[in-house]
């Protein structure tokens, strides 16, 4: 059964996620490193643990909070899909189950305000972690005339 350490250990998954955060903070965009993937999938799993959702589900949710972000080293648009596109064949070669692939697909090309749905339980949880990881300290852009919606806490 894959775990969220086996995924962090993960070599591919480590160069996507330092290199998305690179990305973005070339483009001024907010901070989207291990600091964010690490809290948004602690948040995710703790709301399904606290919901009294099964172990392995939880894991699910935290799985998916780490590797929602994935899709940055692509593009910021859109970047739930290409998220989600990359993430599927390196669950395949860990030898994750398809039905647990699907689970944490679904969550990640959903979890983008713009168009994203609560389609599974996983889904809402990381919706809810990601939207709720909002601090000062991850504003990059200083020019306020610029700001976007991320940008103003």
């Amino acid at each position: 059964m894959i775990t969220l350490e086996d995924i962090k250990k993960d070599p591919v998954v480590d160069a996507f996620i330092r290199k998305g955060n690179k990305y973005l903070s070339v483009l001024g965009f907010t901070e989207h490193s291990y600091r964010h993937v690490n809290l948004v999938s602690s948040i995710a799993k703790n709301i399904l643990e606290r919901l009294g959702y099964p172990p392995r589900q939880v894991e699910l949710a935290a799985i998916a909070g780490y590797l929602h972000d994935l899709g940055n080293v692509v593009s910021r648009n859109e970047h739930g899909i290409s998220g989600a596109v990359i993430a599927y064949p390196i669950l395949m070669q860990m030898g994750m189950h398809p039905e647990e692939i699907a689970t944490i697909i679904s969550a990640i090309a959903n979890h983008e305000e713009q168009y994203g749905h609560a389609v599974n339980s996983v889904a809402a949880a990381l919706i809810v972690a990601d939207k709720s990881d909002v601090h000062r300290s991850r504003v990059r852009n200083t020019d306020f005339a610029t700001f976007d919606i991320h940008d103003r806490v």
